[in-house]
């Protein structure tokens, strides 16, 4: 049966719109036909449907036993299969493919194969767009924003629509409707591997830090040929970032790679982020150095590394670079936790502070040592107790008198105050 220019109209069709290779069309309408004509009582489950690939005509054949006695479906007199066998003697019992009218299918099978092509070419579809988007998670890719819902919005690349959920995006930022857009692939799920028929669901993201990575990997010729490594990246997405990089070549500046000429580089993706601040850190082994890079521009007094605590440092700022070195809501001492992996406590100068700050701290520390209120803490400090030793260095009664805390709390704090006294003096002597 010839159904060339109307097959072909829709192969080329679907091949435009869906992107799903001809060979893999071609199958699924095969197989669709044969299946939905097997409903058809008057052929066998041996039926079998092909399209020549030159001229794209349908081919429907179906094996029959060859036999005199009995007849109905599925059953072909000797005389007739001898002329579909080009002349070649059968004999009873024996089975042979006769190639049959399409049009015996019936209008019942054609409908229905309609609709399993069209699962089969969706079916295909889903397993192309797997196929093509697993291997790439980490790439960038460009396309249109399609449609927005809620905060979630997708994006349409190429034939694939992808979706950027609001938690990937980057809050600062407002698209619309066929804005162009370029984002990374953080994900690909294959829907098979739950069923459902869904589509593969592939996830972009502007907020991750990888997304930050892989804008200077394109941007910078240094990380691209692996002369400049990235180490580490944290982000406050919209607001701030930290990229720390190094190399092992001598004669490179990796700082400087990723800045650019005139700042040509680092700019760039500056723009792309919509102005979202990006400080380049030079990554060192020496976590001292590493945290004193990540805290820049502020300028610190000392870095001392916990020897009780794992993976703590201690910095000690100036009064007038501690707001600096903290940052604007935390922000730059928590973004230097995430990118170093290292919990940083960041402290004031007490030599240079003013009385008052002296003060505040040794409140707080009181506060922290002892568990009790603020209030309490500061009640201690107006009557001259800023530290454990100035309270062990007078009596119990002298103490309670002094602050006018009640006697079961004053007495509290006094004993536990020569409990620490005795331990720390303990462990200094061994």
């Amino acid at each position: 049966m010839a159904m060339n220019n109307q097959l072909l109209a829709v192969v080329q069709q679907i091949e435009s719109e869906r992107g799903v290779n001809r060979e893999i069309v071609l199958t699924a309408i095969e197989q669709a036909i044969e299946q939905a004509a097997k409903k058809n009582r008057d052929v066998t489950n041996d039926l079998r449907v092909s399209i020549d690939r030159k001229d794209l005509s349908l081919h429907v054949y179906d094996t029959l036993v060859c036999s005199d006695e009995d007849t109905g479906p599925g059953f072909i007199p000797l005389a007739r299969a001898v002329r579909y066998n080009h002349g070649n003697p059968v004999k009873e019992g024996d089975t042979i493919e006769v190639e049959m009218p399409a049009s015996r299918l019936g209008r019942i099978a054609a409908q229905t194969s309609r609709q399993m092509i069209m699962t089969k070419i969706r079916e295909a579809e889903r397993s192309n767009t797997f196929s093509e988007y697993r291997d790439r998670v980490g790439d960038i890719v460009s396309g249109t924003v399609s449609a927005i819902s809620h905060r979630d919005m997708y994006v349409t690349v190429g034939k694939t629509e992808m979706v950027l959920p609001g938690k990937e995006r980057i809050p600062t930022e407002d698209f619309q409707v066929g804005d162009p857009i370029r984002a990374i692939i953080l994900r690909v799920d294959n829907p098979d591997k739950d069923g459902g028929g869904r589509s593969p669901s592939v996830t972009l993201s502007r907020a991750s830090g990888k997304f930050v990575e892989a804008l200077f990997r394109l941007e910078v010729s240094e990380i691209a040929d692996g002369v400049v490594e990235i180490m580490g990246v944290s982000r406050d997405p919209g607001y701030r970032a930290k990229l720390a990089v190094r190399t092992s070549n001598e004669n490179v500046d990796p700082v400087g790679a990723c800045v650019g000429q005139r700042g040509s580089r680092v700019r760039a993706i500056v723009s792309e982020l919509h102005g979202e601040k990006i400080d380049i850190v030079r990554w060192n082994e020496d976590i001292r150095q590493y945290v004193a890079q990540a805290l820049a521009p502020a300028k610190l007094e000392s870095i001392e590394v916990d020897p009780v605590l794992p993976n703590t440092v201690h910095v000690v700022a100036a009064a007038d670079q501690y707001s600096l070195a903290i940052g604007k809501r935390g922000q730059n001492v928590r973004l230097t936790t995430k990118l170093t992996g290292w919990h940083v406590e960041i402290r004031k100068s007490m030599a240079t502070a003013s009385f008052e700050d002296q003060k505040a701290e040794a409140i707080k520390e009181l506060a922290d040592t002892f568990s009790v209120s603020t209030a309490v803490a500061t009640q201690m400090a107006d009557a001259g107790y800023l530290s454990i030793d100035g309270i062990v260095e007078e009596d119990e009664a002298s103490f309670i008198a002094a602050t006018g805390l009640d006697e079961v709390t004053a007495k509290g704090i006094y004993a536990a105050a020569k409990a620490v006294a005795e331990l720390t003096n303990g462990a200094d002597a061994e």
